[in-house]
């Protein structure tokens, strides 16, 4: 019978081609399940792009959080970072520019190595030595340098005051790892795993499956409700949803089509799949190209911001599973905004004619709106397409779509190919900075310079002074009035959390942190636990 099951808490986002035995620390790897009962096994269309958490600014965190370990992290229920390798942090000074973390002792990675203060130190500075092209060093923009003390004591030094600085410590990004087994200047490339977290991976297949173990020689916070897990990466949704109905997969992570939603909600009490539901942080947004001819003039981005009717995009094309969203803070963190509601209002294909007129345009402007085949899942196509259709029904616009798989997409438009193009958000961490800052300065996560000094040198430096993180919102105001006035990032909706799994798996409400990353250790059969 399918279940739909509204209680979780509120949300606030390199390897061989052949399978790969992960032979470093297998020696530590057990799994506790029982005979005959197998592995859990997870189902997601978000595959990794790498196994090195210094090359990762992406959905490779989902896999990290479970192999590697952070100084903090959210263990259920936690809606800010607590200690997880660390036994304690803090900030030592009232300025929010000394952060001191003190490690749990006789840590160990899980080739027995010793976890220590160097292996932390290692572990951040090697991240901006490498500073790959759109991976995590743009996280630790107000790091001046890392210090030891002993081998348990690490001081995070900052060139200036960031409270958010713990959250960044939280994720997946900063994950520790093996000083002897990780080069400081390159990125791993022998395609395996030392980390120090709740598993080991035993086994990876790039882009069909990750089989992970339990660490032995793991000390943190995570309680493992299991032994083993196994994720299975799926291209399509349909393909993803029909392996759970068979009971190939147990839990689906991410990727859900609308239509699967819709169609689990209606065989409510025909299926023995539950389906749970809960308030997300992830957004979908428009980025404008200011190399591009024609987007780099703010009268098209406006006369497209004028156009876009939302409302339409989440009701026809993803059922109600996802809501407009009208600022790049989305609604239930401290800052959100409706700000492009209330300067652009309803959609208006006449207002947006004046806009182009006033510049001088008069003829229809050529656009190639482009979109990634194999990243959010198959609804991705058909929102573009009535992206198109609504473009192109004003008989201002001459728009055409395109899509690429995820890695050569992710390289196009890093070399600045796409004149505009799709980017999904699942936050780094809680905060309404973590949907400002990554997407503007020289160097963000869009790959797409975006200057813009008062937010960069003024207001979010403004908001890094304030530890209470409810005090911030005129900052966050301030920085979104001038995302709307640009229009260089154009919010569409913002996605509820949704899990579809068997009957018979326990701990889904209790297995998603608040940056939207599965904790597979909370994942148990009912029969077994």
């Amino acid at each position: 019978m399918l279940k739909r099951n509204r209680s979780l808490r509120h949300l606030s986002v390199i390897a061989s081609i052949t399978s790969i035995s992960l032979v470093s620390g297998c020696g530590v790897f057990s799994s506790d399940t029982s005979e005959g009962e197998g592995p859990i096994i997870v189902g997601t269309t978000s595959a990794p792009s790498t196994l090195d958490p210094a090359a990762s600014w992406d959905g490779s965190w989902e896999l990290f959080r479970n192999i590697y370990q952070t100084l903090l992290s959210y263990p259920a229920g936690a809606s800010a970072p607590e200690p997880d390798a660390a036994e304690s942090c803090r900030f030592t000074d009232d300025s929010n520019r000394t952060y001191s973390c003190t490690l749990r002792e006789d840590l160990s990675f899980s080739d027995g190595h010793d976890l220590d203060a160097e292996a932390v130190k290692h572990s951040i500075d090697r991240i901006r030595k490498i500073a790959v092209e759109g991976g995590p060093a743009g996280l630790l923009g107000s790091l001046e340098r890392v210090e030891t003390k002993g081998d348990r004591e690490v001081v995070f030094r900052l060139n200036k005051p960031d409270a958010t600085f713990p959250f960044v410590l939280a994720t997946p990004a900063m994950s520790i790892v093996d000083p002897e087994e990780y080069p400081a200047d390159a990125l791993r490339e022998d395609g395996k795993v030392t980390g120090s977290g709740p598993y080991g991976l035993r086994s990876y297949e790039e882009g069909q499956e990750a089989r992970l173990d339990r660490n032995d020689n793991y000390k943190g916070s995570a309680d493992r409700k299991n032994g083993a897990v196994t994720i299975r990466y799926f291209q399509d949704s349909d393909d993803m949803v029909g392996a759970l109905k068979g009971g190939r997969i147990d839990v689906t992570l991410r990727g859900l089509a609308a239509k699967d939603v819709v169609a689990l909600e209606d065989r409510r009490g025909k299926d023995e799949i539950q389906l749970v539901e809960g308030a997300g942080t992830e957004i979908r947004y428009l980025v404008f190209n200011p190399k591009d001819p024609w987007a780099r003039k703010s009268a098209v981005r406006k006369a497209v911001a004028q156009v876009v009717d939302r409302p339409a995009i989440a009701h026809g094309i993803y059922k109600d599973t996802v809501e407009p969203l009208y600022s790049m803070v989305p609604s239930g963190l401290a800052g959100h905004t409706t700000g492009f509601f209330d300067d652009y209002g309803t959609p208006s294909t006449s207002k947006a004619r004046q806009i182009l007129l006033e510049a001088g345009i008069s003829e229809r402007v050529p656009l190639t709106l482009w979109y990634t085949t194999d990243r959010y899942g198959s609804t991705t196509k058909p929102e573009f397409e009535e992206l198109r259709r609504q473009l192109n029904e004003t008989g201002l616009f001459s728009v055409t779509v395109k899509g690429r798989p995820w890695k050569t997409y992710e390289a196009g438009y890093r070399k600045g190919e796409y004149p505009v193009f799709g980017r999904g958000w699942f936050p780094d961490f809680p905060d309404a900075e973590n949907f400002i800052a990554p997407f503007v300065g020289e160097q963000n996560a869009l790959g797409t310079p975006y200057k813009s000094p008062e937010i960069t040198d003024v207001l979010l430096p403004e908001s890094r002074r304030r530890s209470d993180r409810g005090d911030v919102v005129e900052q966050f105001e301030k920085a979104q009035d001038i995302l709307v006035d640009d229009a260089r990032l154009l919010p569409l909706w913002q996605g509820k959390q949704y899990i579809a799994a068997s009957e018979e798996i326990s701990g889904v409400e209790r297995s998603i942190d608040p940056s939207t990353i599965m904790m597979v250790w909370e994942l148990y059969r009912k029969t077994s636990w």
